[in-house]
């Protein structure tokens, strides 16, 4: 079956199993407006193929996932997606973000299991389409993570707490930091990690056991335990966490951030905002 009709991916079907590689290997496979679109597109037409039992998200070239491609976002002056001229209105930026949020949570609705394969980065948004998948098989040196959780963003689909609990899924969003396969692993945010060289291998043995099974057997087990994350409110969570987005780009912090990207560079601005400095656009505390 051939990728026909994408722009930001490719599609194909072995035998049982639907391949879906995101294709901006130029970009690091960068979050572009259409690529949540056929992200969903690819999964619905894997859940309409009967021949198809899984569905294996990877990535071109030398990552996973970047992350949204934000450079001309930030760099480019206010009236942009995402960065509104103020005052902003938060149901636009709501319709926006969770538009893409329902997008990458398709994989996690899926009919048929969803595997995503990390080498290189799964960062920010990648993180949260991969996190989005019902099994996550990572290279030990690939990185994870989201750093944008320092100033102007918070995970739409919150996955990190409904995988790691609360106390670890703060020490990642708190800090912003990066981990790497073997880390993940240890801490039960994926299913394995394994040296990059034998990622293809690893994952296609895992598959090679899930697609032995009858599609209603997979069906019917990945229901009855999304079931239970629906009953502790993951939709509800998601809404939060889509709204407090918004609300990190256009925050003081935000502001500041976005005028550091036009002035010096999106890079420069990332650069200042991770260096653990304080942020300027921070508002002095009160007297009381």
């Amino acid at each position: 079956m051939s990728d026909e009709g994408y722009e930001t991916l490719l599609y194909e079907r072995r035998d049982r199993v639907a391949i879906v590689t995101l294709n901006r290997p130029e970009r690091l496979n960068a979050i572009s407006s259409r690529m949540p679109e056929e992200i969903r597109a690819a999964v619905e037409r894997s859940n309409r193929d009967d021949l198809v039992h899984a569905i294996l998200l990877k990535g071109a070239g030398r990552a996973f996932c970047a992350g949204y491609d934000l450079k001309a976002y930030a760099e480019h002056p206010r009236g942009v997606s995402g960065s509104q001229d103020m005052p902003w209105d938060p149901f636009i930026d709501y319709q926006w973000m969770d538009h893409y949020t329902q997008c990458f949570a398709s994989l996690w609705r899926s009919y048929k299991p969803t595997i995503a394969q990390i080498h290189g980065y799964a960062v920010a948004g990648g993180s949260d389409i991969a996190l989005s998948c019902d099994l996550v098989m990572m290279a030990e040196d690939a990185k994870i993570g989201y750093p944008p959780a320092r100033v102007w963003g918070c995970p739409t689909t919150m996955m990190w707490v409904y995988r790691v609990g609360a106390e670890r899924a703060k020490r990642l969003l708190f800090t912003g930091d990066l981990i790497d396969g073997r880390e993940a692993e240890r801490i039960g945010l994926i299913t394995k990690a394994v040296p990059e060289a034998e990622l293809d291998g690893e994952v296609g043995r895992l598959l090679d056991r899930i697609v032995g099974v009858p599609k209603n057997q997979l069906w019917m087990q990945k229901t009855a335990i999304n079931a239970a994350f629906d009953n502790m409110g993951l939709r509800t969570t998601q809404t939060l966490a889509t709204v407090f987005d918004g609300l990190t780009r256009h925050s003081p912090e935000g502001m500041w951030f976005k005028a550091r990207a036009e002035e010096t560079g999106f890079h420069q601005a990332v650069k200042e905002r991770d260096s653990g400095a304080p942020i300027p656009g921070s508002k002095p505390p009160r007297n009381n």
